[in-house]
């Protein structure tokens, strides 16, 4: 067996029980050291069925020195000051999306990575989900000409009161939450040259039950859209809280039409169909099933263990977090005429 990235955890969010932890735990190139969480409770409950220590406040993980790399689940708000700690500790980091709530503090965080010499990377698990790499090579081959215009929408229905996503003083938020993928999905397929044409954010009263649910409205945005562009494309962009359920995109070219259900949340045994239309009717491809949280564990892995370019992801991480705060200005509601 070659080296192993010993690696620990920082939080105990849903999506490290659900998703992150069983793919760290898996992973022959990862050895998981640790959890930890505020209460040692609740990391003996989460770092037990795979045998890692349970530790007591996050501090004392950063201190360990059998631990090479931290994931961070944490809550939106949360994540930079921890990321920032973590690097400063000389941990490589795989930090949940979005990695932070403001671009200023992005490029805080890609800065010290950088000078530390440190792997930062943000957890758009989707992007190695090996379908979307398919879409591009269709794309690429001509099967809808060239393409014209891209569509996402990424919505679920609404949470139950006291959900963290509710509160949007820990960056909260369907923005935060959901729209940030379909950002990301906008630039994979569009390219790096978006800018914001304009966008829209809807807030609701407080959540009942839901406390520090603050916001330009009294709550944390619930739904929103985004229009972006460049010189050779559009892209659509439907994200919210209170709505069906709808995980897809569409690329719209001057041949043809491909879309994908289930774009961003793909379970591991799902072989995605991938659907073109065009002026000879309709083609249905069914793809290999994959695995994209196991992938993403895999790429970072191998990057923090010498198998890539340490800082290849910091303008990546830079762009998502300028689209996403221009997308916030530009749907902040106006101030109100006294």
């Amino acid at each position: 067996m070659g080296p192993r990235l010993r690696v620990g955890v920082l939080g105990c969010a849903s999506i490290a029980r659900r998703k992150m932890l069983p793919a760290l735990a898996s992973n022959p190139s990862v050895r998981l050291v640790a959890v930890a969480s505020r209460t040692g409770e609740k990391a003996a409950r989460f770092a037990a069925p795979y045998g890692c220590e349970a530790i007591t406040g996050y501090e004392e993980l950063l201190r360990r020195t059998d631990v090479d790399a931290v994931y961070i689940p944490l809550p939106a708000a949360l994540r930079a000051p921890w990321i920032a700690r973590a690097l400063e500790a000389g941990k490589h980091v795989l930090g949940e999306k979005p990695l932070t709530t403001t671009a200023a503090d992005a490029r805080d965080l890609v800065a010290l990575g950088g000078r530390r010499g440190l792997l930062l990377m943000e957890s758009f698990m989707f992007l190695h989900h090996s379908v979307h790499r398919s879409v591009t090579e269709l794309v690429a081959a001509g099967r809808i000409g060239e393409p014209r215009s891209f569509t996402a929408e990424f919505t679920i229905p609404p949470l139950p009161p006291d959900d963290i996503r509710n509160r949007h003083g820990l960056g909260g938020g369907a923005l935060l939450d959901l729209g940030v993928y379909t950002v990301r999905a906008a630039q994979y397929f569009c390219g790096p040259g978006l800018s914001v044409a304009g966008a829209v954010l809807m807030s609701d009263a407080p959540v009942a039950g839901a406390p520090s649910a603050t916001g330009p409205a009294g709550g944390a945005d619930r739904a929103g859209a985004a229009l972006l562009t460049s010189d050779r494309t559009t892209a659509q962009l439907t994200f919210g809280m209170a709505h069906a359920y709808q995980c897809h995109y569409r690329i719209c070219g001057s041949e043809g039409l491909l879309s994908l259900d289930r774009a961003f949340t793909p379970p591991p045994d799902l072989r995605p169909v991938v659907r073109i239309e065009d002026k000879d009717g309709t083609e249905e491809l069914t793809l290999e099933a994959d695995d994209h949280f196991a992938n993403i564990v895999t790429a970072f892995a191998g990057t923090a263990l010498g198998g890539g370019d340490l800082t290849r992801h910091g303008e990546q991480i830079l762009r998502q977090a300028d689209l996403v705060e221009r997308i916030r200005r530009a749907g902040a509601p106006a101030p109100r005429a006294a």
